[in-house]
């Protein structure tokens, strides 16, 4: 088994010193960089405590070694395309889960920005939450297994305001929706 915990501890911007501060209780820097490099035995215990600290599921801090993964090879800079030092794991998505279900929004036919075969994940949020949501693309549950995609411009008592994509589109106001998906990540083929 591969120890990834330095792959999405970089992939979540976090240093040594955050993860170990994050963890429960808080261990050293020093402690979590043997972990990643398998100076010490990575156990159950210790998988628990890192994965909360990192905010994912513990399996996802190992993998097989036989398992084919992407890999970062290099990053845009304003200097153009730099090399890494060493390559890494790319994570999916689905691997830097917060709260909230992961959902994805497939984009038939172009509209606004978004261009026919695009991928929209979400991640689903309460609708009391929906403020943090203000000005970012959402998805909305509607009667009779129905959706509202767009731009959440109002949220009043129970009722959210969306503006779908496009030009010309009306507001669509949705009464009560269960949960809100507030848009994440764009994927979209070449």
């Amino acid at each position: 088994m591969i120890n990834r915990i330095r792959d999405i501890r970089k992939a979540k911007g976090m240093t040594l010193a955050d993860v170990a501060q994050a963890c429960a209780p808080p261990t050293t820097a020093q402690t979590i960089g043997r972990l990643e490099t398998g100076m010490r035995n990575l156990s159950v215990k210790w998988m628990d405590r890192i994965a909360a600290a990192l905010e994912i599921d513990p399996q996802m801090l190992v993998r097989s070694d036989t398992a084919q993964t992407a890999q970062i090879v290099a990053e845009l800079t304003d200097a153009g395309a730099e090399a890494l030092t060493a390559p890494r794991d790319a994570l999916p998505p689905t691997e830097l889960a917060g709260d909230g279900a992961l959902m994805v929004l497939t984009v038939a036919a172009s509209a606004g920005e978004y261009r026919a075969g695009d991928q929209l994940w979400l991640r689903q949020i309460e609708t009391e939450h929906a403020a943090r949501a203000i000005n970012r693309d959402v998805l909305v549950p509607r009667k009779a297994g129905r959706f509202a995609f767009g731009r959440l411009i109002d949220r009043q008592a129970a009722l959210v305001g969306i503006l779908p994509p496009g030009l010309g589109q009306k507001q669509q106001i949705v009464d009560n929706p269960p949960w809100i998906a507030v848009a994440e990540m764009l994927v979209r083929p070449l």
